[in-house]
């Protein structure tokens, strides 16, 4: 599969001070907060590494989705995939240094450590909106669909993983427990379509109604 398998580097995407508040689960922020959230990003700066490795395939979708290597029993993944021919599936990560600096200070000042958590799950989601945007360029494509979303179970991370090797590609691995590393990367699925398609905001494809990070709709 090596050859098919095509790898992306980025610079660093526009940084969003709000979503890092979302992710902190703090509604209006302090200047003690902003102050250590500028600070924490001049921290970071230049130390991650965004990188994305994906793959182009047919797809059927029928009872199954059906992407000739692997085929998955997801309702919710057949509904997103209705209708198109084609897929992405992509693996994308910032890197482990941001790992390092939240072990760092869950010891040292458990606010920083909170702090770069957020930053971390901003990073990676600006980095996939990025990848997205460049596919939506030349082609029309549906809402990313990652494992763990609605009945797409996570254990098809190790398909993904098999198809994709991201860590010969992209430094991403994936443990028994089916937890990646680095922490800050993603998996998901983008079918590609001939028709337009309305982007969904990444909370309404998730079911977790109650999550504390669910934005407002």
């Amino acid at each position: 599969m090596g050859e098919h398998i095509l790898i992306k580097n980025y610079d660093e995407p526009p940084v969003n001070k709000d979503e890092i508040l979302r992710y902190m689960g703090m509604g209006e922020k302090t200047q003690e907060i902003d102050n250590l959230i500028n600070e924490s990003l001049d921290e970071i700066k230049g130390k991650l590494n965004y990188k994305v490795c994906y793959i182009k395939l047919p797809v059927k979708v029928d009872n199954k989705v059906d992407f000739g290597y692997f085929t998955c029993e997801s309702k919710d993944l057949s509904k997103n995939l209705e209708s198109v021919k084609e897929a992405v599936i992509f693996g994308a990560t910032i890197g482990i240094e941001i790992d390092r600096l939240i072990v760092k200070y869950t010891k040292l000042s458990p606010v920083k450590a909170l702090i770069f958590q957020a930053i971390g799950a901003e990073r990676i989601e600006a980095l996939c909106d990025k990848f997205c945007k460049e596919i939506k360029k030349s082609h029309f494509i549906k809402p990313r669909f990652s494992p763990g979303y609605g009945d797409f179970s996570l254990n098809y991370q190790k398909e993904i993983f098999k198809l994709l090797s991201p860590y010969k590609h992209i430094g991403l691995t994936l443990n028994e427990s089916l937890v990646m590393t680095p922490s800050k990367s993603v998996t998901a699925i983008i079918g590609i379509s001939d028709n337009f398609c309305k982007e969904k905001a990444p909370c309404e494809k998730c079911d977790k109604i109650e999550c504390e990070f669910r934005r407002k709709q």
